[in-house]
């Protein structure tokens, strides 16, 4: 399994990435050190979507606070860049992949990056996966 992450990069070109309790959506609390993720900065901190394909050299999950009933798993990453995207993958070009029973990777990244604009680490089919790998 493949994942992604879209969140506040500062640095785009940087060799490596690290983020910490990241919240975790569609199978996301299941990175562990040597998957393949891609790097989404979030345009919500202006960013500009998809720069880079790395792998995750650490993740550790942040344990949950006592007292509160139901949280969202988070997990603080680290990922060494492997390469940046040629081409523009964000917001604007996935908008229109909104019929979300449809089966398209397209549609898949839309629904678990977009639909909601709160930053995230989400699992990724393989199809999705292939279809990212092509922006490299």
């Amino acid at each position: 399994m493949a994942f992604a992450i879209k969140a506040e990069v500062r640095d785009a070109r940087a060799k490596t990435f690290s983020f910490t309790a990241q919240k975790t959506m569609y199978g996301g609390k299941l990175i562990g050190a040597g998957d393949t993720i891609f790097v989404f900065a979030s345009e919500n901190e202006g960013g500009q979507g998809l720069i880079a394909r790395g792998i995750v050299t650490s993740a550790e999950a942040t344990p949950k606070t006592p007292g509160i009933v139901r949280q969202t798993p988070r997990v603080s990453i680290t990922i060494r860049r492997v390469a940046l995207a040629k081409t523009p993958l964000g917001r604007s070009q996935l908008k229109a992949f909104c019929h979300w029973k449809d089966g398209r990777p397209e549609t898949e990244l839309n629904f678990m990056l977009y639909r909601q604009a709160t930053n995230k680490i989400v699992g990724i089919s393989n199809a999705a996966s292939a279809l990212l790998a092509e922006f490299f």
